[in-house]
């Protein structure tokens, strides 16, 4: 019988359990938040355990932890052994809170109640256009999380946790200079400057953000003393001059065209012509291939009115900016990197 991760063979019984499977995918979403809230990864580090064993860890109840653990086991994650015990596997260590490049904030994130009652409005979206977050909530998203401390907290740990394999794929990728400054822009928490700095010890660094996420910057140590500073500031105004260069990481994603373009002529009235920016985002493939930033479209299309693009999109967009588009690299990560010039 086909399951979420076998596609259908032709036969009428395998595609009504295909279809109903993928039908269900929010029980999937609820079972790895029961798994994440209850912190079943890190009570798994030390050996396999049973879920009446993990029950009396967790004070929940057995029977129905059992169920959630067998069905989450049937999608890799956890694995059940012959004596009924659960034990880790490599997707599930990425759950754990103890771990370099723990995956547990943003899973919390991603199926926290904002993000699923939004995307449960998608018909909405796609009858009307605009956002779907805005019409539940009445103001738009990040209007919302400046009104709330806990909901930002959320969404900054969650974007910082989902931000660390892309960090570390980019700068294996990308020839950074020796020497000069990378001003990131909206960079969030600085994971990204932080491992640029860290692969190249000459260079100094700017990041520009708001308040909420520098306030739990990531630059801090002795490693990069003296070779960075934090700039407040709002994009669509303003961002530091001076740099060598510029990146913006999961940040044209969150608009529309318009408001990207307004980014970018902000950017490009800081740079020097010639200067270097790196658009840090999925570049969309042509075709059926499957492609994780096929889900974060429409992920961004229902909670910001944004998108991914193409590379034909992204050569539009930042030629209406005063960009070239010289190239697009693939990273190890699901995003590109899209390096343009000011021109």
């Amino acid at each position: 019988m086909a399951t979420s991760s076998t596609p259908p063979n032709g036969a009428p019984d395998d595609i009504a359990a295909h279809l109903m499977d993928q039908a269900m995918g929010h029980l999937f979403s609820a079972a790895l938040r029961t798994a994440a809230q209850y912190r079943i990864a890190d009570h798994l580090a030390e050996g396999p355990r049973t879920p009446e064993q993990l029950a009396v860890a967790t004070d929940t109840h057995a029977p129905h932890l059992r169920r959630v653990l067998r069905y989450l086991a049937a999608r890799g994650i956890f694995r059940e052994d012959a004596s009924g015990a659960y034990q880790l596997t490599p997707v599930a260590r990425a759950l754990r809170t103890d771990v370099p490049g723990s995956l547990h904030p943003a899973v919390m994130m991603i199926t926290d109640e904002l993000f699923l009652r939004t995307s449960a409005r998608m018909p909405e979206a796609v009858r009307e256009g605009g956002a779907a977050f805005e019409r539940l909530f009445g103001v738009p998203l990040f209007a919302h999380l400046a009104a709330d401390p806990a909901q930002r907290e959320l969404f900054d740990s969650g974007m910082s946790s989902l931000s660390g394999p892309v960090d570390e794929a980019v700068v294996a990728v990308y020839p950074f200079p020796q020497t000069g400054t990378v001003v990131d822009i909206g960079g969030g928490r600085g994971g990204l400057l932080r491992a640029v700095l860290r692969r190249r010890p000459q260079l100094t660094g700017v990041l520009f953000d708001q308040p909420p996420p520098l306030a739990h910057h990531l630059l801090d140590g002795d490693e990069l003393k003296g070779r960075w500073r934090t700039e407040e500031g709002d994009f669509f105004s303003s961002v530091p001059r001076g740099g060598d260069v510029y990146v913006l990481k999961h940040v044209l994603h969150d608009w529309a065209d318009e408001d990207c373009r307004r980014i970018l002529r902000t950017c490009r009235a800081a740079m020097d012509r010639g200067t270097r920016l790196l658009v840090i985002d999925s570049v969309l493939p042509p075709g059926n291939a499957p492609h994780f930033g096929k889900t974060m479209d429409v992920a961004m299309m229902t909670v910001l009115d944004g998108q991914e693009r193409t590379a034909q999109e992204f050569s539009t967009l930042l030629s209406a900016g005063g960009f070239r588009l010289t190239r697009v690299l693939p990273t190890a990560a699901f995003p590109s990197i899209v390096e343009a010039v000011a021109e």
